[in-house]
């Protein structure tokens, strides 16, 4: 999505020199870091606050934030957009951190204002009151504030960072660069490590109010940081967006669709850039050829080449790159199953809640802390793999990089199964130990059954997150052009958002379905006496029919290992930047909450 040229338009040669470079890393590393911290340390414990304050069910609870991680995977696409084609990226991370800091406040205010929520209870002696429509409304417009700040933040965060330090006349640019992602990244990691542990525990220890007030300082920080430094970054001026000459394709396509094609033997009647490779279109996906037929070469184009209309008539490299998009979509919606497994944040957290969490002595884990687990198994495989593994297993495969793309994607996928099949097994332990303690009809007991059995399902998450996030991205950009990078982050983000729509929809068919007639609902407020096993197998069902869908997919895909040669005229700088840039955007850190 990124068309705007690193050598910005918007600043002087000389503006170049004077803006820039190291001294802006602090303020952008801390703008990103401190909102990392803020928003994981705000999400990670949200089902408890759900369920205690607001007195919702373990599935209605589950619901939104389903909804509120699809939203929250939704908008960086659109804030991309916006940064790429209209506003440039300074002023959408400006906005988006402001957004951010006010969704932030308004969770805040809902602590501090007995009003915000409902009245407090003991549900183990009374019925406690359900939230009113205006304590909701509050409540759902503090998430989607939210979830809009962050759309602006992070997809442009890493790319405004690397706008700071690209100087191609510079030999030491591309050292300087590493640099750059290297702090970036590692920012994030003990961002979100911080989230998930210390502010999970001052949550679970010193109570609501100083649990989200601590984010939503952490928020003001970040924001008062980005706008301390404005006068020293370099500012790129928003250009253009892919997904404009996407639609652009369509619209001629649908224009010209009662045109004839031109005969086999002639390459002069397709509209092509000069000097370009690919003058011929492929015939895959035909009627979308005739979005780049040339009607008439004296009237359609300019003296310098351009299409007169970009609406009607396109190049062939654009209806390439397009194909190149729609030939991926498949293998793009074995991501969303797998999606729905890896954001399976809810449930456990309520899971852990119920069981023995002591650690030390009298130290007991924070329930919303366990997601370390996966983070640390997928930080640790990833190293392993890259410095290691990786040798020992180009040996077996006969591939410099070990496992294929397409393998790795695989063996996420069987794995997201894998590790549905351990929770059902673990949580039906746990709930046959409840029941043999006489715990059956008290969803607040504590079963006296160690917490550290969830450890083995949250590590298999972790490594499946290792192979699957990180492949699927490595494959878009196998596959596409240069210029169609953050393509591959933007499909990654609408693949997790859409799975956790269809995480949404799962929850609530089977609370629905399995209440029936008067039931228990397998998904109830009593873990106890709810059957969360079996929502689990349901899960494990689903990811074996993905996989055998993804080997379906990838069969038809053909190979991928000699990728089309595009002519992209990309400097070895920008190549190095651009890897850098979606393998980081590719981790399942970055992206997990």
């Amino acid at each position: 999505m990124e068309m705007s040229s690193i050598e910005s338009e918007s600043v002087s040669k000389q503006g170049s020199i004077q803006k820039g470079g190291l001294r802006t890393m602090p303020f952008i590393i801390v703008n990103e870091g401190f909102e990392r911290v803020a928003s994981v340390g705000l999400r990670a414990n949200m089902i408890l606050y759900l369920k205690n304050e607001y007195h919702l069910s373990s599935a209605t609870g589950a619901s939104i934030l389903f909804l509120w991680g699809a939203i929250s995977n939704f908008m960086p696409t659109l804030g991309a957009f916006l940064s790429d084609s209209y506003l440039g990226r300074f002023r959408v991370i400006g906005i988006g951190s402001i957004v951010s800091l006010i969704g932030m406040t308004m969770v805040w205010l809902t602590t501090l204002f007995p009003a915000a929520r409902p009245r407090s209870c003991d549900p183990t002696v009374e019925s406690c009151t359900k939230p009113n429509h205006l304590q909701l409304a509050l409540l759902f417009m503090s998430f989607a504030v939210m979830s809009i700040g962050s759309g602006g933040i992070r997809p442009c965060s890493l790319a405004f960072g690397a706008d700071q330090f690209d100087q191609p006349e510079n030999p030491e640019n591309p050292k300087i660069l590493q640099r750059f992602f290297n702090w970036y990244y590692a920012s994030v990691g003990i961002s979100v490590m911080i989230s998930v542990t210390v502010i999970v525990y001052i949550q679970t220890e010193k109570g609501w109010i100083l649990g989200f007030g601590i984010p939503a300082v952490l928020m003001l920080c970040s924001t008062t940081m980005f706008f301390i430094g404005s006068p020293l970054y370099i500012k790129v001026k928003a250009n253009k967006s892919l997904f404009t000459g996407f639609f652009q394709v369509v619209a001629a396509s649908f224009k010209n669709k009662d045109l004839a094609f031109p005969s086999k033997s002639s390459n002069h009647w397709f509209h092509h850039n000069k000097g370009t490779k690919i003058i011929v279109p492929t015939n895959k996906i035909r009627f979308l050829n005739k979005a780049c037929i040339l009607k008439n070469p004296e009237k359609d184009v300019t003296p310098t080449g351009e299409a007169v209309d970009p609406w009607s008539m396109c190049t062939v490299k654009q209806v390439e790159e397009f194909k190149a998009l729609i030939k991926v979509l498949p293998i793009w919606s074995t991501g969303i199953v797998i999606a729905v497994t890896v954001n399976q944040h809810s449930f456990p957290v309520l899971q852990a809640n119920s069981m023995d969490r002591h650690l030390i002595g009298s130290f007991k884990i924070p329930p919303g802390s366990f997601d370390v687990f996966a983070l640390l198994t997928l930080t640790i495989w990833v190293a392993l793999y890259d410095q290691l593994l990786v040798r020992q297993i180009a040996k077996l495969t006969k591939r410099p990089q070990g496992f294929s793309l397409k393998q790795r994607m695989g063996i996420g996928i069987f794995l997201s199964c894998l590790a549905m099949v351990v929770s059902a097994i673990v949580e039906r332990k746990r709930r046959d130990a409840a029941i043999t303690q006489g715990l059956s009809r008290n969803p607040y007991g504590v079963v006296n059954m160690s917490a550290f059995w969830l450890i083995p399902q949250y590590s298999l998450i972790g490594l499946a997150e290792a192979f699957n996030a990180i492949g699927q991205i490595e494959f878009y950009y196998s596959q596409f052009p240069k210029s169609m990078t953050s393509i591959g982050v933007a499909l990654f983000a609408l693949g997790n958002a859409v799975g956790n729509l269809v995480g949404s929809l799962i929850v609530g068919v089977v609370n629905g379905y399995s209440k029936q007639g008067g039931r228990v609902s397998w998904v109830s407020n009593n873990l106890n006496q709810g059957h969360y096993d079996y929502y689990y197998w349901i899960l494990a069902i689903l990811s074996l029919a993905n996989f055998f869908y993804f080997l379906g997919c990838s069969w038809a895909y053909g190979p991928c290992d000699d990728p089309k040669q595009w002519d992209d005229e990309v400097e070895e700088v920008e190549e190095v930047q651009e890897m850098k840039f979606v393998k980081g955007s590719s981790s399942p850190m970055h992206h997990r909450i």
